[in-house]
């Protein structure tokens, strides 16, 4: 009978162990396969649109402008917080708005929607049924009844905590989200399957908005988030790395889509690689910032002061990366150098008189768009960015005008997407650095 019992004893531990190991396998598949990655094209939102260039670019400097006092407001509203020792309130103003849409999906049975790719912020929202209020979009408006995968998240989650506002009602985790322009999306923290091309990903933490506002988003139905912060879409997928590639601005490349890449689809083993380090503002962690060391023009290194693009103790100042904002806005000391050294190498008139809302502009000669620019390096740590010339000159013949896709700004300077485009840009988070590799972007 002992026999017995110590057969039965070995048989179960020898069925437990085969169970541990069938379990073990499928959390490694399901570990293996959350590391595969994936691709999804990237659609400016003007790119369906009969613009000229300039018309684009005017359009898409507006919302930049829009960006920069949002990015400006965030960044001086966390600078007062950490000031004041008896403040524990989180910024609670978010930049949003964006220049190009991704397609995602949503829920089970999924549904298809664009959404704005945002570098400088974390949550992933989208409108959601029933609304308080809700503004237009061109799909439906999510329907969280309809899907069988969608959750509400507690309060208690670590990911409700990291909310900038939060609040807990009937124990559901409830956002608020503003933004400069007086948008704003309020709603609950859920989780859902969402869809990215062929790959779909469980259990994606993301707002719910019922009660969104303004004038901001009317380009999508929501936003994705791919800040540094625990929220973002890169920080739950645990992702080493992402990177994009922005086409032209130019009439042929900017109706093709642009690129975005995620987790091990984003390469770093090119041979033309410039890599810089990326760094830390303990009052804005969801901001790339760079570290700018100076500007070359031709040959002349502008004489801009070591301090000009330093982050200081404050948080404020430095100079961050974002695919949001379209022209590259320098601190206006060193956009004021910039702008007397390029135009006393540029050997054509200055157009004082032009409508393109830039503030260098020069008249072209009679039916041309070929002129003779200046080079002009970015000195990043440890890489020196030697822009092609027209990631800084925008030049139309039928206007007959040159302008230098650049402008100033106070405190804070932003590395804008015309100066990226035709970059493969890698955000390698683990090693905390970003790279650039030229790339024909329209052709990936």
């Amino acid at each position: 009978m002992a026999s017995s019992k110590f057969a039965y004893y070995i048989l179960f531990l020898f069925l437990s162990s085969i169970l541990f190991a069938l379990q073990v396998s499928s959390t490694s598949r399901h570990v293996l396969n959350n590391h595969k990655g994936f691709k999804v094209s990237l659609k400016h939102v003007d790119s369906g649109g009969n613009f000229t260039k300039f018309e684009r670019l005017q359009r898409a400097m507006a919302r930049g402008k829009s960006r920069l006092q949002r990015l400006s407001l965030v960044a001086n509203f966390a600078t007062l917080s950490s000031k004041d020792e008896t403040n524990d309130v989180k910024s609670t103003i978010h930049a949003g708005n964006g220049e190009f849409l991704m397609q995602i999906s949503i829920g089970s049975p999924s549904e298809s929607y664009n959404a704005i790719m945002d570098t400088g912020s974390d949550l992933t929202w989208t409108q959601c049924k029933p609304c308080k209020e809700c503004f237009d979009q061109s799909t439906p408006i999510f329907d969280p009844s309809k899907s069988s995968t969608f959750e509400k998240i507690s309060c208690s989650n670590k990911l409700c905590e990291a909310l900038p506002m939060s609040s807990c009602g009937n124990n559901n985790c409830e956002y608020m989200y503003t933004y400069g322009d007086y948008s704003s999306s309020e709603g609950f923290l859920a989780s859902e399957t969402f869809t990215f091309g062929k790959v779909s990903i469980p259990n994606v933490a993301f707002g719910c908005g019922n009660d969104n506002e303004g004038s901001g988003f009317s380009q999508g139905a929501g936003l994705v988030g791919l800040g540094r912060g625990p929220l973002s879409l890169v920080s739950q997928l645990h992702l080493s790395r992402f990177s994009y590639c922005l086409t032209s601005i130019n009439e042929d490349a900017y109706s093709k889509s642009s690129t975005l890449l995620m987790g091990s689809m984003a390469r770093d083993d090119y041979n033309n690689i410039i890599t810089t380090p990326l760094v830390k503002n303990p009052t804005q962690p969801s901001f790339y910032y760079l570290s700018l060391k100076g500007i070359s023009v031709g040959d002349t290194q502008l004489a801009i002061k070591k301090s000009t693009f330093s982050l200081n103790k404050d948080g404020s100042g430095g100079m961050i990366i974002d695919s949001g904002t379209t022209i590259t806005y320098l601190e206006e000391s060193a956009f004021s150098l910039l702008k007397k050294e390029f135009s006393s190498q540029v050997n054509l008139p200055v157009d004082d008189s032009s409508s393109t809302g830039l503030d260098l502009c020069f008249k072209l000669p009679s039916n041309t768009n070929n002129i003779e620019v200046p080079k002009l390096i970015f000195h990043f740590e440890g890489a020196d960015m030697d822009l092609p010339a027209e990631n800084y000159m925008i030049a139309d013949s039928r206007m007959g005008i040159a302008c230098l896709a650049m402008g100033s700004s106070t405190g804070m300077s932003i590395f804008g997407n015309v100066q990226q485009q035709n970059m493969m840009v890698i955000h390698d988070l683990d090693k905390e650095t970003l790279s650039f590799v030229p790339t024909q972007c329209d052709k990936l």
